[in-house]
């Protein structure tokens, strides 16, 4: 009698872990949270904004924990200085000098609350960091840790006692996203289940730091055709000739939507990709880079409009 060999299952892969995990705390998001990976994944900054009290921060904290990486929350406030985020050198009078104290800029994953509450010159204390992977303070540049993501929450501008964040400052973030409210369905969930700190808790990292750079690496190596740079690169100089910009997409934004949609193709399992994984992330990455010609407070969907305008080649 001949035995038939159990197969086993194969186990869920990092990402599908992670995305499973996610969505059972920030329910009926998975494109957010889909995007969200994305964003790491490519190895850039991600900003989320929205109303208060959507899931945000939870957002991120999901994010963070489930990566495994060492996690620092900063809570921006009008009051902050670039000292509370960079570090201070302190006196010591054992040593007859002074040491550098670092600041909560030194960890892989910044949580960055409510970021637009602080004014400029603290925002400005990110730039180099998102930039550069370091910073400089009291006169020396000091490397930090590797990989290091910083995701950070924003209030609607319109909001009180907010200031704007300047081109500069969002044009280091690869994407932004919005939650918005939860669906029918999602929001009963929510009312009835297991609070959400209480879930949050109780998560585990689902990647290894080495799983996550063998994933990054992957990303890199996805297949970008020709006839998909030249879409990427339609939808560009369209933003550029457009009116209704004050100014278009810049080179740094057309590189930004190549390596998420790359990241994307590879989450939906692909090694090449193709234009639906473009427009998949187009509006988390072109949104916030363009400014309508004329400031208006009715607020336009621009992903939607660049999708509209600029045909599939």
């Amino acid at each position: 009698m001949l035995l038939r060999r159990q197969v086993q299952p194969l186990s869920p892969s990092p990402v599908a872990r992670l995305i499973e995990a996610a969505s059972g705390i920030i329910l009926g998001k998975e494109v957010q949270i889909r995007l969200s990976l994305a964003c790491l994944l490519a190895r850039g900054h991600l900003l989320i904004e929205d109303v208060p009290g959507v899931g945000k921060t939870t957002l991120a904290h999901v994010l963070a924990k489930s990566l495994g990486l060492q996690f620092q929350r900063i809570q921006f406030t009008s009051d902050m200085l670039p000292a509370d985020i960079l570090g201070v050198a302190v006196y010591e009078r054992d040593g007859g000098g002074f040491k550098f104290h670092p600041g909560p800029i030194f960890a892989q994953v910044i949580l960055a609350d409510e970021v637009n509450r602080a004014t400029p010159k603290t925002q400005s204390a990110l730039l180099e960091a998102m930039e550069e992977h370091q910073v400089t303070a009291e006169g020396e540049t000091r490397k930090l840790p590797e990989p290091f993501f910083v995701i950070a929450t924003q209030n609607p501008s319109e909001s009180v006692g907010t200031f704007p964040l300047p081109e500069s400052q969002l044009d280091r973030f690869l994407m932004r996203i919005e939650l918005g409210y939860p669906d029918r369905d999602a929001e009963r969930a929510l009312l009835a289940g297991v609070d959400r700190r209480d879930l949050l808790a109780t998560l585990e990292p689902c990647m290894t730091p080495a799983e996550l750079v063998e994933l990054q690496e992957n990303v890199q190596a996805v297949h970008v055709a020709p006839a998909l740079l030249d879409y990427v690169q339609a939808i560009v100089e369209h933003t550029r000739r457009a009116p209704d910009f004050a100014a278009g997409l810049s080179p740094r934004a057309a590189l930004a939507l190549v390596h998420s949609a790359r990241a994307w193709a590879l989450i939906e399992g692909r090694d090449k990709v193709i234009p639906e994984d473009v427009q998949a992330v187009l509006p988390g990455v072109a949104t916030h880079r363009l400014r309508p010609a004329q400031d208006g407070t009715r607020r336009v969907d621009t992903g939607a409009l660049l999708l509209a305008a600029v045909p599939i080649p």
